[in-house]
């Protein structure tokens, strides 16, 4: 008996030597073949644009990886996953009082990583001219506030269908989890394909300089303002998409589109959701695609309205309410000069209805309406957006209009079915 509890506390710190050992050596090995992401993203691509051949010699005296040229992240990975905590914190808590979130937001504000300036933050301006400044057919802006592992099959059809459409186009995504060693590799199919596409770690103090976003921000940073129920996120996505097309001009693009064809002639518009069907004018605005010049007054006046009637409490109010809003007010005022386009342009199938389109027919009469459905959607409709508060639990069905469209529209066409 003796004999057996000594063998077996042997064992156990043997075991436990072996444990330790191989934790400092994974730790170890981290710290030596870690790289950034901006040193990976040079490794990727020449200044050119060009794919660079992996395979190629190394310098002498450079260090190489034991398993080839493979990019490894992990620190970046651990870097990411505590960037993924406090986006996830900006959730506010429900049933509380005003006073209550306030104090909830002040405490989070320390943690919030997107308020922050760092490295990065302050390459933003010259990193976005770099970019486009090499021959864009067009450029496009996505934003991703929301951990990069987040970002999947759904979101890359969307990349994948805008490239199917603009191949020589440029899409930046201002997104502080994507522009990571974790966002490199959800990117890097597209970018191996010869495709420009970059994710940039946004400076939302330069974005918002000299606009009136600013006093909002301003006042959100020093904790004193109500983020209200709606997820912080969401709303400051809507500030965004407006102030980077002020500075730059292009296209947003909202990540749950599927884009159908060129956006070819289209210049400073914005597409209804809905309209009233007797006189033909439209009911309400969407703001996942605007198009819009540089400096364009309008984008001037919807951040003037998000700043001064700012609610986080109601959905859609500093979104698609927020550009109905505007833009009914304006009128027929001079010197804005827009188009509104009907909702045949990017809002073919509301909210309600969208689901039918994840369904795969379950009879001829149901094969009819798919065959129909299509045919209506290669005419007059650029893209279709996919309401994704709706459908994101959805699976694509084989046969479906949804499935069927993708794979018109896919480039790489993964797990269409899958997803």
């Amino acid at each position: 008996m003796f004999d057996c509890k000594v063998l077996c506390r042997a064992k156990l710190s043997i075991i436990f030597t072996i444990t330790l050992v191989a934790m400092i050596f994974v730790i170890y090995k981290d710290s030596i073949i870690c790289e950034n992401s901006e040193e990976t993203r040079g490794q990727l691509r020449s200044s050119t644009g060009s794919i660079i051949d992996e395979n190629r010699e190394q310098p002498q005296g450079k260090l190489r990886s034991s398993i080839g040229n493979k990019q490894l992240y992990s620190m970046q990975e651990k870097i990411d996953e505590v960037e993924e905590e406090n986006l996830q914190s900006l959730v506010p808590p429900l049933s509380v009082t005003e006073e209550e979130r306030i104090a909830w937001f002040r405490e989070k504000m320390p943690k919030i990583q997107i308020f922050k300036s760092n490295n990065l933050t302050r390459k933003f301006h010259s990193r976005v001219n770099k970019f486009f400044r090499s021959g864009c057919e067009a450029q496009f802006f996505m934003t991703w506030i929301s951990p990069a592992a987040t970002f999947g099959r759904r979101e890359f059809f969307t990349l994948e269908s805008l490239f199917k459409a603009h191949p020589h186009g440029c899409l930046m995504i201002l997104s502080r989890s994507l522009d990571s060693g974790r966002g490199n590799k959800i990117l890097k199919p597209l970018v191996d394909r010869g495709f420009k596409v970059q994710a940039v770690t946004p400076d939302l103090a330069y974005l918002f300089k000299n606009t009136p976003a600013k006093a909002w921000f301003k006042e959100m940073k020093s904790g004193k303002k109500d983020p209200g129920e709606i997820p912080f996120a969401q709303n400051l996505s809507n500030l965004i998409r407006l102030a980077v097309l002020y500075k730059y001009g292009g296209v947003y693009l909202d990540t749950d589109f599927i884009v159908l064809k060129p956006f070819t002639g289209l210049k400073n518009s914005i597409g209804a959701q809905s309209m009233d069907m007797e006189t033909k004018n439209w009911t309400r605005l969407n703001n996942a695609v605007l198009i819009f010049d540089m400096n364009h007054p309008l984008l001037l006046k919807f951040m003037e309205e998000f700043a001064s009637t700012f609610d986080g409490n109601k959905w859609g109010h500093n979104g698609p309410y927020l550009v109905s809003r505007v833009v009914e007010n304006i009128g027929k005022q001079t010197g804005y000069n827009f188009t509104v386009l009907q909702p045949m342009a990017f809002y073919p199938v509301d909210w309600i209805r969208i689901n039918r389109l994840f369904m795969k027919p379950a009879n001829r009469s149901d094969s009819r309406w798919v065959q129909e459905k299509l045919l209506q959607l290669s005419g007059e409709t650029y893209g279709v957006h996919l309401w994704n508060k709706q459908t994101r639990n959805l699976q694509i069905e084989e046969g479906s209009v949804m499935g069927r469209l993708i794979f018109e529209h896919c480039l790489i066409c993964q797990h269409i079915y899958s997803s």
